[in-house]
């Protein structure tokens, strides 16, 4: 049910004709909505500062636009100059109110997905916490040289260093209203006011006057769930020609996994899922003895543990401009200095 609504919001917000008046009507309450939080963040006594330096990844849109694998991304070229970052995320959808620390092998019911997901391919600290400020502080005990937000950028009472907004590329801001009647979680507006604004592919409707870094996602291999087997896409896909493949997506577009298997080559039988949805046994039970599935990296780490047999998942990997990883390079060095003489 959750998916049917979702699916149909998403007609609504990136299509061509308006949201219906009914939704119109509920902007104004999500617009006072979010301005009275922003007002209490900001008042708040126990604003949220981090010792070390402190970079937030969000958008300004709800579903998915490709934060996670950015924030992979810069964790490598943090790693590339030998620093070590942590990550705090809140672990939307988990069954767990605990602050916990998280790893490759946690249980995504008490961790959230995405969580799970980026302790296994950056190798970070990663701390799930309720409040992402309690996440934040308790990354700040551990020896870490940053640490990264992986959403929160609608979040008044952080204080971040730096902002990245990611926008997928394709959709845009769809029709530019806020919530419910569009997809937007504040005004775009607040574009100009962020620090780097990554386009995941080319945003052809961009602002003219706004300066966007494209970035892109490469999908080269297949793995089986245990991360055991790993198999040059294209020499899968060989393996598989003919032979249509069951294709699960519980991500905030779908349709984007759908369209990249495609462009790979795959015959695929799409099934569509809301967003974190939890997977079980029984959502595999209708298919055919013998059926290969393949499904999102997020969707794996949540379906290790399910004994489904030939099931595997493409895992992405962001390619980001040479010129913007130097000058990244460059200018979290400069923050880093600054940030030492501050605390000194």
């Amino acid at each position: 049910m959750r998916a049917g609504i979702e699916n149909w919001l998403l007609k609504h917000w990136y299509g061509r004709h308006n949201p219906p008046w009914y939704l119109r009507m509920l902007e104004p309450v999500y617009r006072a909505a979010y301005q009275q939080a922003k007002r209490i963040g900001n008042s708040r006594q126990d604003r949220c500062h981090s010792e070390i330096p402190l970079i937030v990844v969000g958008n300004l849109t709800a579903g998915g636009s490709g934060k996670t694998p950015l924030v992979i991304g810069l964790c490598r070229l943090a790693g590339d100059m030998n620093l070590k970052s942590g990550i705090a995320c809140t672990g939307y959808g988990r069954q767990s109110s605990e602050t916990v620390m998280v790893h490759a092998n946690s249980d995504t019911r008490i961790c959230g997905d995405e969580p799970v997901l980026l302790a296994d391919r950056t190798g970070c600290a990663v701390v799930v916490a309720k409040r992402r400020c309690d996440a934040i502080r308790k990354l700040n005990e551990l020896n870490l040289d940053l640490i990264f937000s992986d959403d929160g950028l609608q979040q008044a009472d952080l204080d971040p260093d730096w902002s990245f907004c990611v926008v997928d590329g394709a959709r845009g801001l769809g029709n530019g209203h806020l919530l419910p009647a569009g997809p937007l979680r504040e005004a775009a507006k607040r574009l100009g006011k962020v620090d780097f604004v990554i386009s995941n592919g080319v945003w052809a409707g961009k602002p003219d006057d706004l300066e966007v870094t494209v970035m892109s996602l490469k999908a080269d291999r297949v793995c089986s769930l245990d991360g055991a087997t790993v198999i040059p896409a294209d020499k899968f896909q060989q393996g598989h020609s003919g032979t249509a493949i069951h294709a699960m997506a519980g991500i905030g577009n779908p349709q984007r996994f759908f369209r990249t298997l495609e462009a790979l080559g795959f015959e695929i039988i799409p099934h569509r899922f809301a967003d974190h949805h939890m997977f079980q046994r029984k959502d595999f039970d209708s298919f055919p003895p013998g059926s290969t599935v393949i499904m999102t990296e997020k969707d794996a780490v949540k379906c290790r543990s399910l004994g489904i047999e030939n099931a595997w998942y493409l895992p992405v990997d962001t390619v980001l401009p040479d010129e913007f990883e130097v000058d990244f390079k460059r200018r979290l060095q400069g923050l880093l200095k600054k940030s030492t003489v501050i605390g000194e």
